[in-house]
């Protein structure tokens, strides 16, 4: 099957994407977006078998970003030219980070050194720069203040730079496909992004706002029009699967040899001789008819924004593959929808103890399904996320704390009517009789007859398309990307990979979490990448200078 291989520069005149141009399209629309000059080189090149070795080429797309949830979607902002100043109608609280910013108020935010600008915050991420933006954003949010946010925004088309962002669904991600009858953790304007109040956007869709935090779907369709609105359609394509992310190495002793992968062992022996080239990504498009449509492209620097809820996590034990073993929300709902436990007297088992598992709680119980809640950790553990929610913002989830701490089981009682909690226990194994073997932290085991089991204990990033899963990305490169325990690990102001030049990670892949904090990557990510176009374009003017030409 033929694939298409698109290989663009900075060079030339920019134009717009056309807005009615349909999936499937994206080598016309790089066509129209480097313009007709190289429009016609790139017409130009033939169709190439998957097989066939691709031709040596220096030109390439500067950035292509996998992932179109709001980390992507925010890169894909600022990389558009939007720049944040400081505003002259407000002032931030901390008196210190204030200063810093009246010091180069001429400079957007991009402009500036954001080490300098971090030195001394502190909040709720461990990325420095995730915590500047985030403070700059929602001033002293923490503390329960509902403070304007001190920047202001500047669309400067010069300092566009051209990207491409891939996602399997519409914009926003995984926010599609969440449960929608639980409320996001976050406020709706912690989940907003920079230029468009959610507060606004929400008003013209509804009448009444009750509270401040809002269903998962509003979120989705909220990025989904951001991106419209914003003026960034042209960067995005939908269904689109990543299958392979490599780099290219050039062989320095042949002037026109072709890129190719160079296996590790290889490069390990003779490093010397190769030089890092471009990133090759592969891929397909699913177009309406269902049909797979391969492509290739190739870029300078790739960003990995996927999030983090591509594979849920499994127990690993004995029949957790029995179809009525659950893995997430949307199938546990969907089961619940259908009507597949309605009338069954045997309990739903929940393993887990995040929000997560709690959302699960409250939807077996709000449909009078009865609940064995099984989890490892002891109720007065202080990690327990319960613990960081205020009652009264989180009255649902400390409902579900309430029933973990009072309706434990004991040996000599039954299990309860509607929810009983088993802390400091585990699975041991599922049965085909749909039983389930508990097991204690004192060892004692017990065996349940259920009607479903929900395991909900967090999730892995599909990497799939990396060499060794993406793990050697990781601060433990042994162990598989998570976004607590083993994140990618990245400079802390750049969000370059440590490991890996011109890759950029953001989001839950660096332990971002929340959206208030992920848009601190997309700041760090352009800031790096706006700086090294600088340095280029000035290498440039210098050489061309020598030459006489300049």
């Amino acid at each position: 099957m033929p694939v298409w291989c698109c290989r663009c520069s900075l060079a030339g005149h920019f134009r717009n994407y056309s807005d009615t141009e349909t999936e499937g399209e994206i080598f016309n629309s790089l066509v129209q977006y480097f313009g007709d000059n190289l429009g016609q080189k790139v017409k130009a090149m033939p169709l190439v078998e998957e097989t066939s070795l691709l031709e040596d080429s220096s030109v390439t797309l500067p950035v292509v970003i996998i992932g179109n949830g709001p980390s992507g979607i925010c890169l894909s902002y600022m990389l558009s030219g939007y720049r944040p100043y400081l505003s002259s109608e407000t002032i931030h609280p901390n008196t210190i980070l204030h200063s810093k910013l009246e010091e180069a108020r001429h400079l957007s935010i991009v402009d500036q050194d954001l080490e300098y600008l971090s030195e001394g915050l502190e909040g709720r991420s461990s990325n420095p720069v995730a915590v500047l933006f985030d403070t700059l954003l929602h001033p002293d949010a923490d503390f329960g203040y509902d403070y304007p946010s001190i920047l202001h925004w500047k669309l400067e088309q010069h300092h566009y730079i051209p990207h491409l962002v891939l996602g399997k669904g519409p914009p926003g991600g995984a926010w599609h496909n969440m449960e929608g009858s639980m409320l996001t953790i976050s406020f709706g304007n912690w989940m907003e992004l920079p230029g468009l109040k959610f507060k606004d956007w929400i008003s013209s869709k509804r009448r009444n706002l009750k509270g401040d935090r809002v269903m998962p779907e509003e979120i989705a369709r909220y990025y989904k029009h951001y991106v419209k609105v914003m003026g960034l359609q042209k960067n995005f394509r939908e269904n689109t699967y990543i299958t392979s992310v490599s780099r290219l190495y050039r062989d320095q002793d042949e002037n026109d040899s072709q890129d190719s992968d160079i296996s590790t062992k290889h490069l390990q022996t003779e490093k010397s001789k190769f030089v890092k080239r471009n990133w090759e990504i592969r891929g397909y498009q699913r177009i309406a008819d269902g049909s797979h449509v391969p492509f290739c492209l190739f870029a300078e620097n790739v960003a990995l924004a996927t999030g983090t809820l591509d594979s849920p996590a499994h127990l690993e034990i004995e029949g957790e593959d029995f179809p009525f073993v659950f893995h997430s929300m949307p199938e546990f709902g969907a089961a619940i929808s259908k009507g597949k436990l309605h009338g069954r007297v045997d309990p739903v088992l929940i393993v887990g103890s995040g929000l997560t598992a709690a959302d699960a709680v409250l939807c077996a119980y709000n449909n009078n399904i009865p609940v064995i809640h099984v989890f490892r950790r002891r109720v007065t553990d202080p990690s327990l996320i319960f613990k960081q929610l205020p009652k009264k913002l989180y009255p649902e989830y400390h409902k579900v704390y309430h029933m973990m701490c009072t309706q434990i089981y004991s040996a000599d009682s039954n299990l309860l009517s509607d929810y009983t909690s088993f802390p400091e226990h585990h699975v041991l194994s599922f049965k085909s009789d749909m039983k389930c073997i508990l097991q204690s932290i004192s060892g004692l085991k017990k065996i349940f007859k259920l009607s479903a089991a929900v395991v909900l204990i967090g999730s892995h990033p599909n990497l799939s398309f990396l060499k060794e899963q993406g793990c050697y990305l990781g601060h433990n490169s042994s162990q598989p990307i998570t976004c607590k325990g083993n994140p990618v690990e990245i400079d802390a102001y750049t969000y370059e990979c440590v490991k890996e030049a011109n890759l950029f990670a953001l989001g839950p892949l660096v332990g971002d979490n929340f959206v208030r904090f992920l848009k601190g990557g997309a700041l760090g990510v352009t800031r790096c990448l706006a700086t090294r176009q600088k340095k280029k374009q000035h290498l440039i003017v210098e050489r061309g200078g020598e030459d006489g030409v300049a």
